[in-house]
């Protein structure tokens, strides 16, 4: 390459040479700015935009890679983790600096990284040789996967570098237009020429006016010619190309002579021993004394393997169970694999068409979506259905530089599973809809006659029947409580066999299970007894047991006019209803001992022990009121939640009796399991407002829900109608926090407001229901403050009192001994503790593959300095496949977070809001065991949302400490210290 060609064609054609000889995906060159000293990015090779903006400008105190070597003068080499150690400024960032999306990771080293990782980057100065220009600018290479280039390489590497900057130095003093009279240096002896050697690149120089073509020993080793026998002709070269390749060949041949352009061809190489391969050229014409093509040098190198990592690729897009196409930028299909084939369904050929002339394109609003993900430079997803074979895909439209690609999977399963889940949620809706009606109705009903009327409008008409009886158990006989659609002889008939003798009934009373018979056949085959008895109106029949207080009471009875044969979903709805019925029955034989059982249910229901989680220790005191005939509904619970969390709940039903005992026991149990659903406080009170809304207009009940997070400090509150909390911190004086109570559950209207609050080290959460601080010569506000003054002077008694004296002292100073109470009063008093700093380990993670590598380090590393290594391989399992989904099908930010409490856990948090599911995965399956095996492997494990996505936890035991030695036995004579 002569003096003649353009600066910025030498230093490509450098830059192009360079990463084809080491190897690597790409490379670039900068320029060195003279406003700042810093380095400009002038070219580059092979790299996308995505992988080269961070490097755009770079100042000349940068640590990275190729200001190193500006300031060094010399070849600077790195691998991934090296190059990526620091930024721009010389400093990692801190964790507040973490980016929070892809977003936010543009123009940051780190999505230059996520684009070449796990390459390295060798960079060399480009030093003009003589003169004041000095640094002209740095030559740099990404480098195959930790692979150092080697001494040939590097001296290579160097030599190009020379090359290219004595060119452009001596370019840049000559006066613009002025004719150069310097000759581009021999290969012969050069440094380059033994590099070229060494790397297997060949040289070679054609005499374009002659036809004599010379070839050095490498380019003779890449063509497979034996240099005993070449007659260096043109003729001979042209007969190594490929019949194929030989047209376009000439052309660009003869286009480089003509235009005197750089000349670049790959064709096939047919080698005199019958192999064959690939092969890469470059060269340049030099012109005669006349000004006319006199020779053409250049170089030729092996491009075979390129190519064969081309098929590869090729033949597993071919052949992938997913559909994949190629279309470039005049939406031409550059690209098509089998299953997209099918889906597209064109009789014609596709490759080469436009996407809009096959059917498939022509689907409406389709071309819009297409070309709205180019114009944003955004994926999209959309589902389709392919005209061709009636199915349902899932189009992901991909923008690349020079068009688009699509991904299409065939999802007319999933929407059918879609479609019959939708509607069993249908079915399930309907059945929670009768259900509540059919309770609502039978809470009202006061008498049997109010019981059977709601059962024959809530049960008879929904399920087409036409006759209802409901007979109880008294010894072995059976006792008429009601009935619908019967003659008196009808009865008296079904009442006239006792339960000794084999009949529906007497099944029912010692299997306690139903029974459903779909025909008179089918009666008469099973109980010969019936067999002359005549049903009228009668073909089918269903047996449901009442059972109520773990006793079958007696047995409703539901017959069909038809024969029928009842779904599973039918029977289910209809046990589930004869729960009610024998409940409503039994509560007017019950009312006499509800007062006992609304106590014994009560005690039940409560807490016996509160829970001790490394986070919290609580005590609680519990005072019914002493009404004889009412009992109340207040509740208290400890809830242990995942990352060392707690939640602290009380709540208080509105009412006194069996029915506001029950609604407590239901929604504690509630809270109890919507916390393990890890909801927030207000979804949590949303969710208990809606449980209580259903049971009636006349229920209500307020509620306090506080998460207490060890690891911040932080304690998030809402309420529903309840008192707010009294705090006491570090100072030992108690404080009432600002909380809105917004409206009791039952009259709440979603959403609810929370609060958060700091909590320090060893605060104390006094919660309290208002039987506690209300009294008839007291408001509740004063109660309040009268509380919090009765707290802060105990603490300041004594230093540290057990949680249960503090409770003693409160309850005795705000209700003495001997007062008696109006309402129930509970008091529940929490010491918060936080979570130690060296217990909790977090890190975050690249939205990238090697992300589980890193997430198996971190985890590895961490157990060791806990000392837990007999959990490490278990961990690193666990955070794997945790962070490869989220990998796979989440988005970032990935945060890999390790908490040591009462258990170790491991948690994974990313930006997304979709929820894992445990997928049963067949035998021949990809994929789809990820949380089978977190499951398997974890103690317990599951998900929560926060602000910015969701967190995926596990957690597991930690293992037992070792035994203490005994103590080595003492002499009788010898002293015990």
């Amino acid at each position: 390459m002569g003096d003649d060609v353009s600066e910025t064609e030498a230093l490509r054609c450098a830059l192009h040479h360079a990463v084809a000889f080491l190897g690597g995906p790409g490379g670039m060159i900068h320029v060195r700015s003279p406003q700042n000293a810093g380095l400009h990015l002038m070219l580059t090779d092979g790299l996308p935009p995505s992988a080269t903006k961070r490097w755009q400008d770079l100042a000349g105190k940068d640590t990275t890679v190729p200001p190193l070597a500006a300031r060094g003068g010399a070849y600077v080499w790195r691998p991934a983790p090296a190059f990526a150690e620091q930024s721009p400024s010389g400093r990692r960032p801190a964790a507040a600096e973490e980016p929070d999306g892809p977003e936010a990771l543009e123009g940051t080293e780190d999505a230059a990284l996520s684009v070449l990782a796990p390459c390295g980057l060798a960079s060399v100065p480009l030093l003009a040789p003589t003169g004041p220009l000095g640094l002209i600018g740095v030559l740099s290479v990404v480098t195959p996967p930790a692979e150092e280039p080697t001494a040939e390489q590097r001296a290579f590497l160097e030599e190009v570098a020379r090359w290219a900057a004595g060119h452009l130095a001596r370019s840049l003093s000559l006066p613009r237009g002025a004719n150069p009279e310097l000759r581009p240096e021999p290969l012969n002896g050069s440094a380059l020429r033994q590099a070229l050697k060494a790397v297997r690149i060949g040289a070679w120089d054609w005499n374009i006016r002659t036809g004599e073509l010379d070839w050095d020993e490498s380019a003779m080793t890449v063509l497979g010619v034996d240099p005993t026998t070449f007659d260096h002709r043109i003729e001979t070269w042209l007969g190594l190309v490929h019949p194929e390749d030989l047209p376009w060949v000439m052309v660009d041949t003869d286009e480089a002579i003509r235009t005197r352009s750089v000349y670049g061809v790959e064709y096939r190489v047919c080698r005199p021993d019958g192999t064959s391969g690939w092969a890469e050229a470059r060269g340049r014409v030099i012109l005669g004394d006349d000004g006319e093509p006199l020779h053409m040098v250049g170089t030729v190198w092996d491009t075979t393997q390129t190519h064969v990592a081309r098929e590869h690729v090729d033949h597993a897009l071919r052949h992938m169970s997913d559909g994949f196409l190629a279309v470039d930028t005049e939406w031409r299909v550059t690209f098509i694999n089998i299953e997209a084939e099918r889906a597209l369904g064109s009789a014609r050929e596709p490759l080469g068409r436009v996407l809009w002339d096959i059917p498939f394109g022509r689907e409406p609003g389709l071309e819009d979506r297409f070309r709205q993900a180019v114009e944003t430079h955004r994926p999209i997803g959309l589902d389709v259905r392919s005209p061709a074979n009636e199915r349902w895909y899932h189009l992901r439209l991909v923008p690349v530089p020079g068009g688009l690609t699509v991904y299409l999977t065939d999802v007319t399963e999933k929407r059918a599973r879609e479609a019959e889940r939708t509607a069993t949620d249908r079915t399930a809706h309907e059945r929670a809809v009768r259900i509540a009606e059919l309770t609502k109705a039978l809470a009202e009903a006061l008498s049997t006659e109010d019981v059977m009327r709601a059962v024959a409008q809530h049960v008879i008409q929904p399920f087409r029947a036409t006759g209802l009886v409901v007979v109880a158990f008294e010894d072995d006989n059976t006792r008429l409580i009601g009935s619908v659609g019967y003659e008196a002889t009808d009865l008296e008939r079904i009442l006239s066999f006792p339960l000794t003798t084999t009949t529906p009934l007497s099944d029912v009373l010692s299997t306690r299970a139903p029974l459903f018979i779909a025909s008179v056949a089918e009666m008469k085959m099973r109980y010969p007894a019936l067999a002359d008895i005549p049903t009228p109106g009668r073909q089918a029949w269903a047996f449901l047991p009442l059972i109520a207080s773990r006793r079958t009471t007696g047995c409703c009875v539901i017959s069909f006019d038809k024969p029928r044969l009842l779904t599973d979903e039918e029977r289910t709805l209809l046990v589930a209803l004869s729960g009610l019925l024998a409940q409503a029955l039994e509560r007017a034989r019950l009312y006499d001992s509800e007062h006992l059982r609304a106590k014994e249910l009560q005690r039940g229901l409560l807490p016996r022990h509160l829970p001790s989680p490394p986070a919290a220790t609580a005590a609680a005191r519990y005072l019914p009121s002493d009404r004889r005939l009412d009992v109340g509904g207040d509740w208290y619970d400890l809830i242990p939640l995942s990352a060392e969390r707690v939640a602290l709940v009380i709540g208080d039903v509105m009412g006194h009796g069996l029915s506001e005992a029950a609604t407590m026991g239901r929604l504690r149990t509630a809270v109890r399991t919507l916390a393990d659903l890890e909801l927030p406080p207000d979804e949590i009170l949303g969710q208990l407002n809606g449980i209580v809304s259903d049971l009636g207009d006349d229920f209500y009940a307020t509620c306090l829900y506080a998460v207490y997070d060890p690891t911040t400090q932080t304690c998030v509150f809402a309420s529903a109608g309840h008192l707010p909390p009294v705090v006491v911190g570090p100072d030992r004086i108690a404080r009432v926090p600002e909380i809105s109570p917004n409206p009791p559950l039952g009259a709440a209207v979603p959403p609810f407001d929370t609060v958060e609050l700091p909590v320090p080290e060893g605060s104390l959460l006094c919660l309290f229901t208002d039987g506690l601080v209300e009294a008839g010569d007291r408001d509740i506000e004063a109660g309040t403050e009268e509380l919090a003054r009765v707290l802060t002077d105990a603490l300041r008694a004594d230093d540290d009192p057990s949680l249960d004296e503090l409770c003693d002292t409160v309850v005795s100073a705000l209700l003495p001994t001997g007062e008696q109470t109006t309402d129930d009063a509970v008091l529940f008093i929490a010491r918060l503790r936080r979570l130690a700093a060296e217990n909790i380990a977090s890190w975050p993670l690249p939205q990238d593959p090697v992300a589980a590598g890193q997430a198996r380090e971190h985890v590895r590393t961490q157990l060791d300095a806990w000392h837990l290594d007999d959990l490490a391989m278990t961990t690193e399992l666990l955070a794997s496949e945790l962070v490869s989904n989220v990998v796979r099908h989440a988005q970032g930010p990935v945060r890999l977070r390790l908490l040591r409490g009462r258990t170790l856990v491991c948690e994974v948090s990313d930006g997304s809001l979709t929820t894992p599911h445990v997928r049963r995965a067949s035998a021949t399956d990809e994929s789809g065991r990820g949380l089978q095996l977190v499951s398997a492997l974890a103690q317990r494990w599951g998900a929560r949302y926060t602000t910015s996505g969701k967190s995926i936890w596990t957690e597991q035991p930690l293992p037992a400490p070792p035994p203490t030695p005994p103590a080595p036995p003492t002499s009788p004579n010898t002293p015990n210290p």
